[in-house]
């Protein structure tokens, strides 16, 4: 793309110039000699304040394409990354798979702060250094467990190897690739043919050449002394995608405190939330632009006064003709709330009198709390 193509993008306030801006600013920093330029701290820092500033009110189909383009680059800003390493799984599978930026740090805090889902691949990422196994191992999450034993180029010592195993008595999903491990030990083998199927014993027996007569005696003895017991596998570990309840809204909040911090949450991010299906994201982003308590937006979404909700886009800088769309989108999320009817809806556009942000969401505050009391 033309440098005066570029500049036209630039002047554009239209969504789709914006988005074609940022993609066409990831090509040209991907050129060979441009990318060699790009470590520089001056430059590192505008192009973290351009990729930010543009990426926050960016779709997600054009978040996931950044995210691609992204995975191998080593220019890629750091904040950014981590930013988009935090997004919908989709859009930062790629990153954490093989982003040269996200250090061992980042993938620790991705195991603290992340879905199961986003842990499952940072246990998959190729060439996995010890202190990330060593944050898996402590954690011992049975799904992300699971991925760090069929990944064969983790960097796995002997005492790892030997908590894989352990753990594989009670999370039978482990069994199988631990069983074609390149690590694994014969010693470590006999171990695992206790708790394994007929057709893993057959294939451990004969990859490592073991007497299964003694192994079938030792089985036999632990079985009737009430050793051996095949535990169940619980929903949530045969299921990797099932996830622990609230941890996507501590993921979410998460995000939005890095946003926040880095001046990127703005009232255009709303609108994007919304446009997602992601209304708890939403009610967060909106508590945290305005300084709300989330109780006072969920009781509001949530009530027969749609000019509530009014009040409080009023109150981060919501224009007027957008709200509609905002309570449209809103009503869809959650079961036709907030409600009211026509009439409410027409009280709501009250709310964006001209009056300042500050008198908005005082009143706003005041009328949420009510809500809270009266409930």
């Amino acid at each position: 793309m033309s440098s005066e193509s570029l500049l036209d993008l630039a002047k554009s306030r239209q969504p789709a110039d914006r988005e074609r801006l940022l993609l066409a600013i990831a090509d040209l920093c991907d050129t060979p000699h441009a990318a060699t330029a790009m470590t520089s701290a001056p430059i590192q820092a505008l192009l973290s304040s351009i990729f930010m500033s543009l990426v926050v009110e960016a779709e997600r189909e054009i978040r996931r394409r950044l995210s691609e383009k992204l995975a191998e680059a080593e220019w890629a800003p750091n904040a950014l990354v981590n930013v988009l390493a935090l997004d919908d799984i989709e859009i930062a599978r790629p990153l954490i798979a093989g982003s040269p930026v996200l250090k061992d740090l980042d993938l620790v805090r991705l195991l603290v702060e992340a879905t199961i889902e986003h842990q499952i691949e940072v246990a998959r990422r190729p060439n996995l250094s010890h202190a990330v196994v060593s944050a898996i191992l402590e954690q011992a999450e049975p799904a992300v467990l699971t991925a760090l034993a069929g990944n064969h180029t983790a960097e796995l010592s002997t005492s790892d190897m030997e908590e894989l195993v352990e753990a594989s008595r009670r999370v039978a999903a482990m069994r199988t690739p631990l069983s074609q491990h390149p690590k694994l030990t014969g010693q470590l083998a006999k171990r695992l043919y206790l708790w394994v199927g007929l057709a893993l014993r057959k294939g451990l027996a004969d990859r490592f050449r073991l007497d299964v007569s003694i192994l079938d005696e030792a089985l036999a003895a632990s079985v009737s002394e009430g050793y051996y017991d095949i535990v169940a596998v619980p929903a949530a570990e045969a299921n990797p995608r099932v996830t622990r309840d609230g941890e996507r809204e501590l993921m979410e909040q998460r995000l939005l405190d890095k946003l926040h911090a880095a001046g990127q949450l703005r009232p255009g991010y709303l609108v994007r939330a919304l446009r997602e299906g992601r209304l708890s994201l939403f009610c967060g982003a909106l508590a945290m632009l305005g300084r709300f308590e989330l109780a006072q937006v969920r009781a509001t979404i949530d009530s027969d006064r749609p000019e509530l909700l009014a009040l409080a886009c009023a109150a981060v800088g919501i224009d007027r003709s957008v709200f509609p769309d905002i309570l449209q989108m809103t009503r869809k999320l959650n079961d036709g709330r907030p409600g009211g009817g026509q009439e409410a809806s027409r009280k709501a556009s009250v709310a964006f009198a001209p009056v300042s942000p500050e008198v908005a969401g005082a009143a706003f505050r005041q009328a949420a709390q009510s809500l809270l009391v009266a409930a």
